[in-house]
């Protein structure tokens, strides 16, 4: 953020821009919906010291409507506070899937690493065991393919499948380390997350992946430990047995010459012990995790294209989904072709256990109407793709507080009634709102970095003259006074 952003938060914005952190902390949609009818610029606002933004503490409240407003609104998805941190960091670290959900249909960056630590999204959901928002952050890797997990699992002899997707990435996406070459793995073995570790060695994650000495981390444990060191410090025997059946080093020695075996003795987890003495003459069988959800990366590219909320305002619907009873179909799904509206579909693949069978299809999900398996969705012939969002490759004006006595807008206010009642895109009114400089009062459209202070036009105040405005505007009709205007005059000489 430039000068012009830090000044304009300084004098105008700190009032209604703690107004809009209070309602996204608090979750009072209708509070937020009127202070960006009002500025739609505050969204980019953040507190200082901490550096959180409303779509920080919306994220981390778990308030998805306004962090679907926010984005819609034109602030930066990948927007950092203080420590680096994203909204996804936040919404992982204390899992809220239904943000994930929506920040990943919104195409946030997952490779992001905090400033910290070095940590992933993925990081902080292994850190937390939330599975769930784990298994929607590779949404775009895993793809709605039946023989997926016989392929990472190295027991799909057919060449043609193990080409149709990139699988190299996926493993290299989920054994990132962070400072001191720790892993997602890692993390969720010491903290006894069973679920999640069965997901990520699911997904290719690495058991022999070992932790490194640079100097900025504390490693109680020693580096070069594997994840099995890290599950026998936590003490988890069922982490323990799902890295041992996946082929780790039971006698693996860190740089401190210690074993699993040993580690776990040091940390008194005696509950372990016996796992770690001596491997079992019977293998045991790794089950497909519940979490894998084959039909995701299907649903969610369907819905970025189409959309995934309501489409129609109409009260007729004469193809409703046959779950919320209240949305047109816009989806089928393949094999038994039952149709489902997009968002009934999104909810299907983040809530639904899949199959953890062998024998038939690891990873699909069943249908709620027939119990027939799921592994990919297909879009309808009747839904059509929508247009890009306009205000992704736009900036945000100064000041969009004043608008013209001539301009013509339905506010987010207009769209209250119904709770899903918008689509992908807001109204076009709504658009031409964030979008267009003249329905803004602006003469002049410009970023927050570029120019002087007196070389912004803005007529927020209804004058004819040319004057910037640093504050919110609430009465159009009330003249700036002559020693402000002097005052203004006299900061610009200095920029």
């Amino acid at each position: 953020m430039g000068l012009l952003g830090m000044v304009g938060d300084s004098f105008g914005c700190s009032a209604t821009g703690e107004r809009l952190v209070s309602a996204a902390r608090d979750g009072d949609i209708q509070e937020a919906m009127a202070l960006l009818e009002l500025n739609p610029r505050l969204a980019r606002y953040s507190t200082f010291g901490i550096r959180n933004s409303p779509l920080h503490y919306s994220a981390a409240k778990g308030h998805h409507e306004i962090v679907s407003l926010l984005i819609e609104s034109g602030v930066d998805i990948n927007l950092r506070n203080c420590r680096g941190q994203t909204a996804l960091m936040q919404a992982c670290l204390y899992g809220h899937w239904k943000v994930v959900q929506i920040l990943v249909l919104f195409k946030a960056n997952i490779h992001k690493k905090d400033c910290f630590s070095g940590a992933t999204a993925i990081h902080f959901a292994a850190l937390k065991g939330h599975t769930r928002c784990l298994r929607l952050l590779v949404a775009d890797y895993v793809p709605s393919l039946p023989e997926f997990w016989s392929v990472m699992h190295a027991k799909c002899t057919d060449e043609t499948n193990k080409e149709a997707f990139d699988a190299v990435a996926l493993r290299r996406l989920i054994n990132n380390k962070s400072d001191g070459g720790v892993t997602p793995l890692h993390l969720a073995a010491l903290h006894g997350h069973a679920e999640c570790v069965q997901l990520l060695l699911d997904l290719g994650a690495s058991v022999s992946e070992v932790t490194i000495n640079d100097g900025s981390t504390i490693d109680l444990i020693g580096s070069g430990s594997t994840p099995l060191h890290y599950a026998a410090c936590g003490g988890s025997a069922v982490c323990c047995q799902l890295l041992v059946a996946a082929g780790a080093n039971m006698r693996a020695q860190n740089t401190n010459g210690l074993t699993p075996l040993m580690v776990a003795r040091s940390w008194h987890k005696s509950s372990v012990e016996g796992i770690l003495t001596k491997r079992p003459e019977v293998p045991v069988r790794i089950l497909p995790s519940s979490y894998l959800s084959l039909p995701l990366m299907s649903i969610v590219k369907i819905a970025r294209e189409c959309g995934w909320r309501k489409t129609s305002v109409s009260s007729v619907c004469h193809d409703p989904c046959a779950i919320c009873l209240d949305t047109e179909c816009t989806v089928s799904a393949e094999g038994c072709g039952h149709e489902f509206c997009t968002k009934c579909a999104l909810y299907l693949c983040a809530t639904a256990s899949s199959s953890t069978s062998i024998r038939g299809v690891p990873g699909s999900i069943p249908c709620p109407l027939c119990r027939h398996t799921i592994v990919s969705f297909g879009r309808l012939a009747s839904t059509t793709p929508i247009k890009e969002l306009p205000w992704t490759n736009k900036s945000l004006a100064l000041c969009a507080a004043g608008a013209s006595t001539g301009s013509k807008y339905a506010g987010p206010a207009a769209i209250t009634s119904s709770k899903y009642a918008g689509s992908l895109h807001r109204r076009s009114e709504m658009r031409s709102l964030r979008s267009s400089s003249v329905d803004l009062g602006c003469s002049s459209f410009r970023t927050a970095s570029s120019g002087k202070l007196s070389s912004i036009k803005l007529n927020c105040t209804g004058a004819d003259e040319t004057m910037p405005c640093l504050v919110n505007c609430f009465r159009p009709d009330v003249q700036r006074s002559s020693s402000y205007r002097e005052r203004i005059r006299r900061y610009s000489q200095f920029s």
